[in-house]
C-alpha cells in the first residue's frame, strides 16, 4: 500500500549503497567498537550476519577468523560488500528478513546491525535468529535507539545527486519490545547497552553534535 511505512526500504537502501560507507554516519561509528567488544574473539565461529548491508560486521568477522554467512535484501548493498577486500571469505546471500531464513540450525553467533527499525515483526526476526543458532549460541543485535524517534530522527541519507533527504522507511519500537521479542523466541538477555555520544565523539562526527548526551544506539547481547 502507498502508506506502508516500509514499502520503500529496499529501494532506499539500493540508492544509499553507493555512499553508505562514506557519509560519516555517526551510528555506524558508535556501533562498531561496542559490537566487536560484545562479540569478543570470533576466531573459529560459524557466524551469521542478518541485514549485512555493505559488510561492515561480516568482513570484520571473516578477517578475524570466523566462517561467515551474510544476508541482505538490497542487491546494491551486497554488491558493495562483495567489492571489498576479504569479501571472498564471506558467503553473501540475497534474502528478505521478513521471510523464513533459508538456512539450517548450525551457527554459533548471529550478528545484526541497525536492522530492527526496518521490520514490523520483531517476533519473527528473533524466532528465526534463534532457530539459526545451535543450543548455547549467542546473538548480538544493535538498533537505533527508540529515543531517536522522539527527536524526529530515523534512518536517512542525502542523495548526492539531487540533494534530497531520503528516508527508506522505519517503524518505532521500544527497547522493551526488542527484549521481549527476544525472550519469547527463547533467548536470554545477557547485556543491554544504551549509548549516547559525548562531545569528543561529536568533534569527530559532527552529525552527532545535536545528540550529545542523548541515547542514539542500543546493543543487546543474547544467549540461546
Amino acid at each position: 500500500m502507498a502508506n506502508e511505512p516500509l514499502a520503500n526500504v529496499r529501494a532506499g537502501y539500493n540508492q544509499w549503497a553507493a555512499i553508505y560507507d562514506h557519509d560519516a554516519n555517526p551510528l555506524q561509528a558508535l556501533e562498531g567498537p561496542i559490537i566487536q567488544a560484545a562479540i569478543g574473539d570470533p576466531a573459529g565461529l560459524d557466524a551469521l550476519d542478518l541485514g549485512c548491508g555493505t559488510g561492515r560486521h561480516a568482513l570484520w568477522l571473516a578477517n578475524n577468523g570466523a566462517t561467515v554467512t551474510a544476508l541482505d535484501f538490497s542487491e546494491s548493498m551486497l554488491a558493495e560488500a562483495a567489492r571489498k577486500p576479504g569479501a571472498e571469505k564471506v558467503r553473501f546471500i540475497s534474502h528478505d528478513l521478513h521471510l523464513p531464513l533459508p538456512l539450517s540450525e548450525h551457527f554459533e553467533l548471529v550478528v545484526s546491525g541497525l536492522v530492527l527499525e526496518h521490520l514490523h515483526d520483531l517476533n519473527h526476526f528473533f524466532t528465526e535468529a534463534r532457530r539459526a543458532l545451535r543450543p548455547g549460541g549467542r546473538a548480538v543485535v544493535s538498533a537505533m535507539h527508540p529515543a531517536m524517534f522522539l527527536q524526529g530522527t530515523q534512518a536517512r541519507f542525502t542523495d548526492p545527486v539531487s540533494g534530497e533527504i531520503v528516508k527508506p522507511g522505519s517503524v518505532p519500537h521500544s527497547v522493551g519490545e526488542f527484549v521481549m521479542a527476544a525472550v519469547r523466541a527463547g533467548f536470554t538477555p545477557t547485556n543491554i547497552t544504551e549509548l549516547a555520544p559525548d562531545a569528543n565523539f561529536a568533534t569527530r562526527f559532527p552529525r552527532a553534535a545535536k545528540y550529545v548526551g542523548w541515547p542514539m544506539l542500543v546493543v543487546i547481547s543474547l544467549r540461546a
